[in-house]
């Protein structure tokens, strides 16, 4: 059964001009460094449109990489081997990405029940809360924060399918991000 979570919204509308980068598993492996290296090069890509001015560059490309380098370091952190694609857009308000992978099961219900958890409420309150939460317990794991830091400090707003793949004990992830971008050039 296919479960959303977030605003259905954010998942639609992604069918334009979209760029499609695809990481491959193979003899390199994916590891840290390419999450950085692609981020760098769709941020890249898509503040061309700022260059006029450079601190509006800056900004926008700043955003766009952190966002996207997040979102396939959890992809390629928690991923089943397989490849992970990256699907980006922009239009005159915002940037929208969509990151997808496949997890295991087990991987695919804890990140519901946290995703159950940061999804209600308000993101900066919630974002403080589990910072305190985590400072009581230095030991806590899968806390949400980077996703809590990303809607609350960048206005990132997040949606999220999960479905069952077939015959197996494996679910397909697809990350759904959208970021204000000013146009301002």
């Amino acid at each position: 059964m296919t479960t959303m979570y977030g605003p259905a919204d954010i998942a639609m509308g992604m069918r334009d001009n979209i760029s499609r980068v695809r990481l491959f598993d193979g003899p390199l492996d994916l590891k840290w460094h390419h999450c950085a290296t692609t981020s760098d090069f769709i941020a890249d890509l898509f503040a061309l449109p700022f260059h006029a001015s450079r601190n509006d560059y800056k900004e926008v490309r700043h955003s766009i990489g952190y966002l996207v380098n997040e979102l396939i370091e959890n992809a390629v952190k928690f991923r089943e081997p397989g490849e992970i694609i990256v699907e980006a857009s922009m239009d005159s308000n915002n940037f929208k990405v969509k990151v997808s992978n496949v997890v295991a099961d087990k991987t695919a219900i804890t990140f519901q029940k946290l995703l159950s958890q940061i999804t209600i409420g308000d993101p900066g309150d919630l974002l403080i809360q589990q910072i305190e939460a985590n400072a009581a317990d230095p030991d806590a794991t899968g806390s949400g924060l980077v996703l809590l830091t990303l809607m609350s400090d960048y206005g990132a707003r997040l949606a999220w399918i999960f479905s069952p793949v077939e015959s197996s004990n494996r679910v397909h992830v697809e990350t759904y991000a959208t970021i204000p971008i000013s146009q301002a050039h």
